[in-house]
């Protein structure tokens, strides 16, 4: 059985005169007859004026192969490393593991398609810096995009730490 509540919104404004009308909600408590919104059905732009972190730009994932000649501007100190271990941790882990060792390590790796080993020595020389860079900002073909979540020079710490994990 459905409900329907209709709420009757009256303005009154000046000396007691009815200057309003009358607004009406619906409201159905079963969710079958509700209207059906499904993640990803739209995407909302961004508000005009509105600049990415570290004023940099979203890298068009056309753009991938400009992108992979980037250098890492950002030297992999220990201050580096430790910013992109937190990173990591709050942006991949979901997906690729604490140990970024892929497969479905991750508690969300389950529901796809199992994520690559990122410390493994041959993927990490066949990619370089700049191609990691533009794949967290950008995204990829199963993975979402990060640009808007992360500065640019953040990007750059994950990177730097990922280097480091190959190297253990």
């Amino acid at each position: 059985m459905k409900y329907v509540f209709i709420l009757v919104l009256l303005v009154i404004a000046g000396a007691g005169a009815l200057l309003g009308g009358v607004v009406a909600f619906r409201w159905v408590n079963n969710m079958t007859h509700t209207a059906r919104i499904m993640p990803g059905e739209r995407t909302f732009s961004m508000p005009s004026g509105v600049v990415a972190r570290g004023a940099s730009m979203i890298i068009p994932k056309e753009q991938r192969e400009i992108a992979t000649k980037t250098p890492n501007p950002i030297k992999p100190t220990e201050s580096s490393l430790a910013i992109g271990r937190q990173q990591f941790q709050t942006f991949c882990v979901p997906c690729h593991g604490a140990e970024a060792k892929g497969g479905v390590t991750g508690p969300v790796a389950t529901k796809f398609i199992p994520t690559p080993d990122l410390t493994n020595g041959e993927l990490q020389r066949q990619r370089t810096d700049g191609y990691w860079h533009s794949y967290i900002v950008a995204g990829g073909a199963v993975m979402p995009s990060y640009g808007e979540a992360l500065s640019s020079q953040e990007a750059w710490h994950i990177v730097n730490y990922l280097r480091s994990l190959a190297q253990r």
